[in-house]
């Protein structure tokens, strides 16, 4: 199969609706990262999206919608509740999934088997456009090859995908940089299934009470089914083995420069470059997690490129706002590997 290479002129969104239509898959992209779409509705096109990207079918997928009346257009959940109104009020469009009880619709496909739909609203122009033009809400996990860094650009999309998908419309660089968060309204108590750019802090300054799903930071329990992407299998991984340091500034430098030699390279702040004695890779200013969130899976990618490293060192950051959504990919990048340097 051969990938073609759309952009965003109207002509070719309405190209990329029409293979959609069709039950094909094209790379989208959107503000948190690019997706690979099919329509949610065609259970043998999602399947193929799992075939294309080599995506165990028990990990669901995250339903995108054009506006928030086509959840009652399309009846993709049984009822909508009055915190998924205050949610979309306050966040959509935007990097923020929600997820409710399934309608019947819904393609056991795209649910993984489960009763709940996660949906989301994106803010990229060219991704609504899309899917008005599909005239039918688009699945879309990641435009990746399972377990690799998520792609921000179509370049890498291409990279991963090409001829295994009809195409990828080029929409430029990913705003935000990382999967958007995912929040489940299925239950008693709303509850932080992934984090993302719309943080916790912010959930919660609009319904009250949220949880955080202990899988944020955890390995999934042996069995447990995982309730969103993102939460079962090793992700976003380079080739590269990425291991992380939870410690003070001084012990991620003494730590690191004592064990840098040929293939080893730091995933580090800018304020670190200047006493590492290994190749440095900056996420950005310490404490910007906005800047690290959107830095993190270019950066990824650029360690398998260089064809060099083998092994990544990587400051574990801290767990308030964005900062959450970067330690919940790093150590999941990592296989949850930490290494503690308060403890050595």
């Amino acid at each position: 199969m051969k990938t073609i290479l759309l952009n965003e002129t109207p002509g070719d969104i309405e190209r990329a609706g029409e293979i959609l239509r069709g039950g094909g898959l094209v790379g989208v992209p959107t503000e948190t990262v690019y997706g690979l779409a099919a329509d949610a509705l065609n259970g043998e096109a999602v399947a193929r999206i799992f075939r294309a990207k080599g995506r165990p079918m028990d990990n669901p997928l995250i339903v995108h919608i054009a506006d928030f009346s086509d959840i009652e257009r399309f009846s993709l959940v049984r009822e909508i509740p009055e915190s998924a109104r205050l949610l979309a009020e306050r966040f959509w469009p935007g990097p923020l999934t929600m997820i409710m009880k399934k309608g019947e619709v819904i393609p056991d496909e795209v649910s993984a088997g489960l009763d709940t739909v996660a949906i989301r609203y994106p803010s990229h122009p060219a991704a609504r456009a899309i899917i008005k033009a599909a005239k039918t809400p688009l699945a879309a996990p990641s435009a990746n090859l399972s377990g690799s860094p998520s792609p921000t650009t179509a370049a890498h999309v291409m990279n991963d995908l090409s001829g295994r998908i009809e195409a990828v419309l080029d929409g430029g660089s990913c705003e935000v940089g990382l999967e958007s968060t995912v929040i489940t309204l299925a239950g008693e108590k709303p509850r932080v299934l992934r984090p993302g750019g719309v943080t916790v802090e912010q959930l919660r300054e609009a319904l009250g009470e949220v949880e955080v799903d202990d899988a944020v930071l955890h390995r999934l329990s042996e069995g447990e089914r995982a309730a969103s992407p993102g939460m079962k299998y090793k992700h976003y991984s380079p080739k590269a083995n990425v291991i992380l340091l939870r410690g003070s500034d001084e012990a991620f430098i003494e730590y690191t420069n004592a064990h840098s030699g040929d293939g080893v390279a730091a995933l580090c702040c800018d304020e670190d470059i200047a006493a590492l004695r290994t190749e440095a890779y900056s996420l950005g200013k310490r404490g910007d997690y906005s800047a690290q969130a959107h830095s993190l899976f270019e950066l990824l990618r650029r360690l398998d490129e260089s064809g060099r490293i083998r092994t990544v060192y990587s400051r574990l950051p801290g767990t308030d706002g964005v900062g959450l959504a970067v330690y919940n990919r790093l150590i999941r990048a990592a296989g949850f590997e930490v290494i503690d340097l308060e403890k050595k």
